[in-house]
């Protein structure tokens, strides 16, 4: 009889993009820059259409809304990949790769 694989998957390695140790501060600048224009951008949106009455139309809702989506999205995956570039634990569990 053949044997089965019961092997439970608890986490997942993040390989990174470069493990040269002078590359990973260049990174880690091009990416926190990166992040914190895509969280301001958004941020302007959100004050420039809920600041202005003229705004208040479904183009302008979905636009937020979509803005408001990116936010929450970056806010919880670039964080931890920046981490990740100076850490020596590169590895992430299940359930924060399924959120």
């Amino acid at each position: 009889m053949e044997e089965e694989n019961h092997t439970v998957l608890s986490q997942f390695l993040l390989l990174g993009l470069s493990e040269d140790p002078e590359f990973q501060p260049v990174l880690f600048g091009l990416f926190l820059s990166m992040y914190l224009v895509t969280v301001l951008g958004n941020l302007l949106i959100l004050l420039v259409v809920s600041s202005d009455s003229h705004l208040h139309t479904p183009m302008y809702f979905f636009l937020s809304s979509l803005s408001f989506v990116d936010i929450r999205f970056t806010s919880t995956t670039i964080p931890k990949m920046l981490v990740n570039l100076y850490s020596q634990n590169k590895d992430i569990s299940y359930s924060e790769c399924l959120s």
